[in-house]
């Protein structure tokens, strides 16, 4: 038809309708990303009436692309999970894998960030800057923490070619001076491709009194009437991904979906509602050496480990179980118990997820990628478990006597517990060492499942082809049609390193396309090379937070050979020296292509905080996590509110920092100006004005006179109320590392968790002019 004849046409139809002539759609260049949009091809005349108008076509997805639905687990073993053989029910991850395929060779990363810098851009970790996690970045090319731009997300290639994109729970990747309200906001989810995202900024969170965030503004948990008592984070999170569902497929049924679910769950502090921690109560008293025992036996049944395969023994650096005393067992066991309802409560609700698309007729043509772990289980509970997992951190003693006194509460929403470095090596069975030592495949072997009824025909089969978390993005692009783009946002792609897995989908003896892979974090590196890995440890302990030892960076080589020792059993370094050598020149050469260099062990000293003597705020602001706070601690500091308050009066937190398990907060309560300093729960001390302030301007000055003398030390807390002398009191112990890693420092309310006697947020209902922070000494 031409144009004028279409023209006559719809001059017909005026009166009736609108006339769009609709001409055959053409495959779009998905390489260059965004997709431009094609041509406008109608007519402009005039007026309307003479004009032909031509309809914009949406980019859409592939013809019969897959939803596609990535679950990542948080500090998990491979010996933890029922469906590879741990002792913790996992149905959920059961179903899944009786619908598709259990890969038992799958490799992360031995830290959290580095774990999704990989599984988000396809590229080795280093070479994207995420070298070590957020909190631990530098000024070196591999450890930045910007993940450059030349390294596009997953989830920013998917919807520029037509996919819904939602992320919900952990996110991790920010580099924290950007972690801040003020921005900016390139590397938040919402700028790194994601529509929508409900979950939480930083490396871990408390489940009952989580840090929020809503696409880019801060915002609290609120339970369902009724559900305070029982109501955590694993179950919030899955309503609003339930919710974001229903709402998408209503609504665009059409358009297929990426969602990103990573609970942050099971990582510390262990939480979850009673009633999951008592299914468990008295199956972990036989203790970790036992359990490992049964839980490689179960492993072979299952087929997820080889028959001649071998138990990694325990290094003499983690205790025997029968060298704990009765309490000691009791406390372990409980700890244990509540790991193991946090992890069967994180997999009922993952199940909810799934059934929520299953209800929408779609999980047939879902592409569900479930990795059981990011890296390994955590060693970084201590010898003997810990009720406050940030004292444990700080390297105060924990009294047994005490925490088993406890034992009924551990994991509700008063206490922030880790279970024992015992139980972590038991759940990485049976593989040697967990999480931070990438050495060694407890850090760096994890489970995944993968479901896809459409094109996974061999239902409940086991994949044993050497993977890495890299490989995740360029098999989700094969899977739905997308090529890797070239360019995105007009900047050129660096090389993607993952290789797509999608041929073992359809064949277990498909031959394995990756052939090397290096692995480092914090020192701790390894080489893989045609089923050789060579290894060597930092010689720090995971457990132990400290900035130097003697034999860092001094432990010998290992070298093994996997494709017959699957667990790295038998070091046969002084047998092949040769073949060593050559793996560990391997390793210098890809550690020069990706930026490994310089090893860095360290944890503590990695990052400076901000370096100035004075600093001041305007309400409402803060949301600050450690990095990004004055350096008060081991420090004399003041605070000095500038307030106004109203006739009626007013209450509520001017500043705080810290938790309900360990802070310090300056507030109002009926009024009456307070100090409290909560030291880990182990002594609060309070000071406050006996009278309410009245109406009016008021200045609120706290002077807290550090003893000096090392890291720790006491402290003498006075509080000024429109320069007169209120109240004072001694403080023998203080902060010596930090109070939280997960609640943050708030001005004009107290997020999360709360420090002092109150409620969070405990908003002030005054005004906040400003407040002064000034350290001295």
């Amino acid at each position: 038809m031409t144009s004028s004849q279409i023209r006559s046409a719809c001059l017909l139809a005026t009166a009736l309708s609108f006339c769009i002539p609709r001409i055959a759609a053409q495959e779009p260049d998905r390489t260059l990303l965004p997709i431009s949009p094609a041509p406008f091809r109608g007519t402009v005349d005039s007026t309307y009436a003479t004009s032909t108008p031509y309809a914009l076509a949406p980019i859409h997805a592939p013809a019969g692309a897959p939803n596609v639905l990535v679950v990542l687990i948080d500090d998990a073993g491979y010996g933890q999970s029922g469906t590879f053989g741990g002792l913790i029910p996992t149905p959920t991850l059961d179903r899944l894998a009786q619908g598709g395929l259990r890969y038992t060779r799958f490799h992360v990363t031995a830290l959290c960030s580095p774990t999704r810098a990989e599984l988000m851009t396809g590229r080795n970790h280093h070479a994207v800057g995420m070298g070590t996690i957020t909190n631990w970045s530098t000024d070196y090319p591999g450890y930045n923490a910007s993940i450059p731009k030349s390294a596009a997300f997953l989830s920013e290639i998917l919807r520029d070619n037509g996919y819904a994109t939602a992320a919900f729970g952990k996110w991790h990747l920010i580099p924290e001076r950007e972690a801040t309200l003020s921005g900016p906001f390139d590397h938040w989810p919402t700028h790194q491709g994601f529509d929508y995202f409900y979950g939480f900024l930083n490396g871990e969170t408390n489940q009952w009194n989580p840090e929020l965030t809503l696409g880019t503004q801060p915002v609290e948990m609120v339970p369902p009437p009724g559900r305070k008592d029982d109501y955590t984070l694993n179950e919030d999170l899955a309503d609003h991904a339930i919710e974001w569902i229903k709402s998408e497929k209503s609504l665009a049924s059409d358009r297929p979906f990426f969602i990103y679910l990573a609970p942050g769950a099971t990582h510390a502090p262990l939480q979850a509602p009673k009633a999951w921690i008592d299914k468990f109560k008295g199956q972990f008293d036989m203790g970790w050496d036992r359990y490992r025992e049964v839980v490689f036996e179960r492993q072979k049944k299952l087929g997820v480990v080889p028959e001649d395969a071998k138990l990694t023994p325990r290094p003499s650096s983690i205790p025997a179980w029968d060298s704990l005393t009765p309490d000691e067992k009791k406390l372990a066991s409980r700890l244990m118990e509540v790991f193991a309802g946090f992890m069967a409560q994180t997999d009922h609700e993952m199940g909810r997820i799934i059934d929520a698309v299953a209800a929408t007729g779609q999980l047939d043509n879902t592409l569900i990628i479930y990795i059981a772990g990011d890296n390994g289980a955590s060693l970084e509970g201590g010898l003997k478990g810990t009720d406050n997992s940030m004292a444990q951190i700080n390297g105060l003693p924990q009294n047994i006597t005490d925490m088993v006194s406890r034992l009924d509460q551990l994991g509700g929403p008063h206490t922030t517990p880790h279970y024992p470095v015992g139980w972590a090596w038991a759940g990485n069975a049976p593989f040697q060492w967990g999480k931070r030592i990438a050495s060694h495949l407890g850090g760096t072997r994890d489970p995944m499942v993968v479901f896809w009824p459409n094109r996974i025909k061999d239902a409940g089969g086991v994949r044993y082809q050497y993977e890495n978390v890299t490989d995740i993005l360029p098999t989700v692009l094969e899977a739905t049609g997308i090529p890797q783009p070239t360019s995105v946002n007009g900047i050129k792609q660096q090389p993607i390193d993952g290789i797509s897995m999608l041929s073992t989908f359809a064949s277990p003896s498909a031959p394995p396309n990756r052939t090397t892979q290096y692995f480092e974090m914090l020192g701790n590196r390894a080489i893989y090379k045609d089923g050789w890995i060579a290894a060597t440890r930092s010689g720090l302990l995971p457990w132990i937070y400290t900035t130097a030892r003697e034999s860092m960076m001094q432990q010998p080589w290992e070298l093994y050979h996997l494709a017959n020792d699957y667990s790295e059993a038998d070091d046969l370094a002084e047998q092949y020296p040769d073949r060593l050598k050559h793996l560990q020149q391997l390793f210098d050469t890809e550690a020069q292509k990706n930026h490994v260099y310089p090893l860095d062990p360290r944890v503590a000293g990695r990052q400076e905080r901000p370096t100035g003597k004075h600093f001041t705020y305007y309400a409402p602001t803060g949301h600050l996590y450690v990095s990004l706070t004055p350096q008060y601690e081991n420090h004399s500091h003041t605070i000095t509110a500038y307030i106004n308050v109203p006739k009626e009066g007013a209450s509520g937190v001017l500043l705080a920092d810290g938790a309900e398990s360990g802070g310090f907060s300056l507030f109002l309560k009926d009024g009456k100006p307070t100090y409290t300093y909560n030291y880990f729960e182990r002594k609060t001390t309070t000071i406050a004005s006996p009278d309410p302030l009245p109406p009016g301007p008021a200045t609120i000055h706290l002077d807290f006179a550090y003893d000096g003398g090392g890291i720790g030390k006491g402290a003498l807390a006075t509080l000024y109320v429109n320069n007169r002398f209120v109240a004072k009191s001694r403080i023998e112990q203080t902060v010596p590392m930090a109070f939280s890693f997960e609640d943050t420092f708030d001005i004009g309310e107290d997020s999360a968790s709360p420090v002092g006697d109150y409620q969070s947020p405990f908003p002030f209902t005054g005004t906040i002019d400003h407040i002064n922070f000034d350290i001295s000494n």
